[in-house]
């Protein structure tokens, strides 16, 4: 045990996380060999395989998950020094963030750009995906911070409650500026079928108007907005994305006498092993969601 050594243990947690040596060395900016030299050295050092090496990827042995333990307490608490001792502007980390859409088309960039000044050697890998992907990532410790629509209630994850996102009726320009719109004639376009909101969103056009209301659902917002653009429907979308296109003359909003609830997201993060890198990240997301940074 006199050999074992703080580069061999990130390395070591960067295979477990990633279950690859390549993509683990990508991350710490090493060679495959240099990583690959780190895993031995350190099996050698603890005298016993803490991977079974396959087609399939790197798994961990029974005793390599009873070392990820203690090197995850042992990277909290060198994060903590890093904090409270260090300074920021050395550490040298890479986190992974799986972010909605919602998110990533409205504040992602400005809460991208808050960590790199907190954390300029931060290696951040950023997944766009739909919640309940998110969700599945998250428990599966696939990625380490998940800003999506929450919270996760599950014991295993703290939560960071965000604002909410409102939402608004729009369509096309043209017509009458008070012309009503029928939602039961027109297609509807919204968020995706397996999410909350496409959910929500039928179950109250359901209760209003019946089963024969036509959605488009998309997994893409982008695209729900150039469909209510070009005339295709109409949608109720998040309204700080759709108020830029509506002072662009590109939308119009409406009022049908109703809206869908807002959107509620969080910054969820596995709370045991407790990372402080990653519980200051949640609450920097909270800062910028509210304006605050």
């Amino acid at each position: 045990m006199s050999n074992l050594k703080l580069e061999h243990l990130r390395t070591f947690l960067a295979v477990a996380r990633f279950k690859s040596v390549s993509r683990a060395a990508e991350a710490l900016h090493l060679t495959q060999p240099a990583a690959t030299a780190r895993i031995k050295a350190l099996e050698d050092s603890i005298g016993t395989a803490l991977f079974d090496r396959s087609a399939a990827g790197m798994r961990l042995t029974k005793r390599g998950d009873m070392l990820l333990h203690y090197a995850e307490q042992f990277q909290h608490l060198t994060e903590l020094v890093e904090e409270h001792v260090v300074d920021a502007v050395g550490v040298d980390r890479f986190m992974r963030l799986g972010v909605s859409e919602t998110i990533a088309q409205s504040w992602l960039p400005d809460f991208v750009g808050v960590l790199h000044k907190k954390y300029p050697q931060l290696k951040i890998e950023i997944s766009v995906d739909i919640s309940v992907n998110l969700r599945d990532q998250l428990l599966g410790r696939e990625i380490d911070l998940a800003i999506l629509l929450g919270p996760i209630s599950d014991y295993t994850i703290d939560n960071v409650i965000l604002p909410d996102v409102e939402l608004a009726w729009f369509r096309a320009p043209g017509g009458a500026p008070g012309d009503a719109v029928d939602l039961s004639a027109v297609p509807i376009a919204t968020y995706a079928r397996n999410t909350r909101p496409y959910r929500e969103l039928r179950a109250a056009l359901f209760e209003r108007f019946g089963p024969d209301v036509t959605m488009f659902p998309s997994s893409s917002l982008s695209s729900c907005f150039r469909m209510v653009e070009a005339g295709l429907g109409v949608g109720a979308l998040p309204l700080s994305l759709g108020a830029p296109l509506e002072r662009e003359g590109k939308l119009v909003r409406f009022d049908p006498g109703w809206t869908p609830e807002p959107l509620r997201f969080s910054a969820s993060y596995l709370g045991e092993p407790r990372s402080h890198l990653i519980e200051t990240a949640a609450r920097m997301a909270e800062a910028v969601a509210q304006g605050e940074i």
